[in-house]
């Protein structure tokens, strides 16, 4: 692996993997990774399709789990090797392309319980616990602080992939998260909602959370995220800022094909030449 910069010292850790590794029949998706992402410290993981960035998602997510061997954790959040996710995501914020889906095949489900759910760790309003006042007076804020007020009252099944993102995002927002995990969050998204997706993530990042964004396309790297991962065949083959990371020759590699490389006015772009 190619290193250029090493994380901060004296900084809280957020997501640390030590030689992670998960197989799926004879393949391994994760082979032996190991990084360290601290709080404020906006990092993205970028490369191909196949590469292993959604099972990286999911290894933080608890959906999978590493091979199991003695000693260190393989995968610590805020410095835990366990932890119950409910009480993860009032720390974490996730939003993904499947909670989209998830939510959307509701029918009846209002934007506003949408967000509401959010306290729950789960798709649906529980009919064994109470939502309280002060639950919804923080879905509003939230919704409010994405920019989506015009949203309230609507049902989810009714909005666009763009303004869904807007609502997940206020979702995972209700517990004021320490971070924020993204998993390609423009993926379906239009040029408009794509340009309107970006500038919320940098008003985010500039509100003191962390972003850890996951994706493969350049586009979505605002210039907040200095911080590059750059992973092929389920390793990190390059961990730098945006100036030494974002070059042809390292995303050529990355990507398997000759690729140019060009910045304006602080996003990368990248094409086949």
């Amino acid at each position: 692996m190619l290193s250029v910069t090493s994380a901060p010292a004296e900084t809280l850790p957020l997501i640390e993997l030590d030689r992670a590794t998960v197989v799926r029949g004879n393949t391994a998706i994760l082979d032996a990774l190991s990084l360290r992402i601290v709080l404020g410290q906006h990092t993205v993981l970028l490369g191909p399709n196949g590469c292993g960035k959604s099972t990286f998602i999911k290894l933080i997510n608890r959906e999978l789990y590493p091979l199991a061997r003695e000693g260190e954790a393989p995968v610590k959040v805020f410095g835990l090797n366990r932890w119950n996710v409910a009480q993860l995501r009032t720390r974490l914020g996730l939003v993904t392309s499947d909670a989209t889906r998830d939510l959307q095949e509701m029918p009846h489900l209002s934007v506003d319980d949408a967000i509401v759910t959010g306290f729950f760790a789960s798709f649906v309003l529980p009919i064994d616990q109470e939502v309280t006042a002060e639950m919804r007076a923080k879905a509003a804020e939230a919704l409010a602080r994405v920019g989506a007020q015009a949203l309230s009252g609507r049902l989810v099944a009714e909005l666009s992939t763009g303004q869904m993102r807007r609502v997940l995002i206020a979702r995972a927002l209700v517990h004021q998260p320490d971070a924020l995990l993204l998993d390609e969050p423009t993926a379906g998204l239009d040029l408009v909602a794509q340009q309107q997706f970006c500038t919320l993530m940098r008003e985010l990042a500039g509100q003191g959370i962390t972003l850890v964004l996951v994706t493969h396309h350049l586009e979505e790297i605002v210039p907040e995220i200095d911080r590059v991962l750059l992973m092929r065949d389920g390793q990190i083959v390059a961990d730098g800022p945006r100036a030494q990371t974002l070059t042809a020759p390292l995303l050529s590699q990355v990507y398997g094909g000759t690729l140019s490389v060009r910045c304006e006015g602080g996003i990368y772009r990248a094409a086949a030449s």
